[in-house]
């Protein structure tokens, strides 16, 4: 099988990144593989994975929402695309189940950084936001603050104030919805204390 364009509509079905097993079921062999590879593509993601190239899609948020759909943007990279922070980050910081299996995460490329949250609490805040032209699982800017308060110590300081003072600031924030979150991810006493005394 070298139709590039059947192979082109296959990988399509398959949200343009393919296993290994599942190439094999559509009698894409070794040989295709190697021969499209060659041909420029498709690229290897990491074992096993296969994605397509879009040549008018080169940015790696495709990349992450195809290898890990059940994750979720969230801290450096949410505070990033709210305008909270300036810096753009090493990584991407995808917040799973913590039943996930942790050895997903070990690749190469992209770069990723999990947070493995507890079920019940995983979905809070999330929202679907684009970025570079990709629809894309992130948390709300209300969860996002909670969260850099929750990991405030593990966070870089500076990066810490200039996002507490980027919500602050923001005329589109959810003062009534940021305390609704505090209470299950138990940083209620935060908010009010350290965002509390400029709103």
């Amino acid at each position: 099988m070298r139709d590039l364009a059947r192979i082109q509509s296959i990988f399509q079905s398959y949200g343009g990144m393919m296993r290994t097993y599942q190439l094999s079921k559509e009698k894409i062999y070794y040989a295709d593989i190697a021969f499209l590879l060659r041909e420029g593509a498709i690229e290897k993601v990491r074992t096993g994975y296969y994605q397509w190239i879009d040549r008018e899609d080169l940015s790696e948020v495709a990349t992450v929402t195809r290898l890990f759909p059940d994750g979720i943007l969230c801290m450096d990279t949410a505070l990033r695309h709210y305008g909270y922070s300036d810096r753009t980050p090493r990584e991407w910081h995808i917040a799973v189940s913590k039943y996930s299996n942790r050895s997903r995460f070990h690749i190469d490329y992209p770069f990723v950084k999990p947070y493995f949250v507890a079920p019940g609490l995983l979905e809070l805040g999330l929202c679907e936001q684009k970025m570079d032209g990709n629809s894309i699982r992130m948390y709300d800017k209300e969860r996002v603050i909670c969260d850099c308060l929750r990991y405030r110590n593990k966070i870089d300081k500076e990066l810490f104030n200039k996002a507490i003072q980027g919500y602050v600031n923001d005329t589109a924030k959810n003062v009534p919805r940021l305390m609704e979150y505090a209470v299950p991810l138990r940083c209620a006493s935060l908010v009010q204390n350290l965002i509390g005394v400029w709103l």
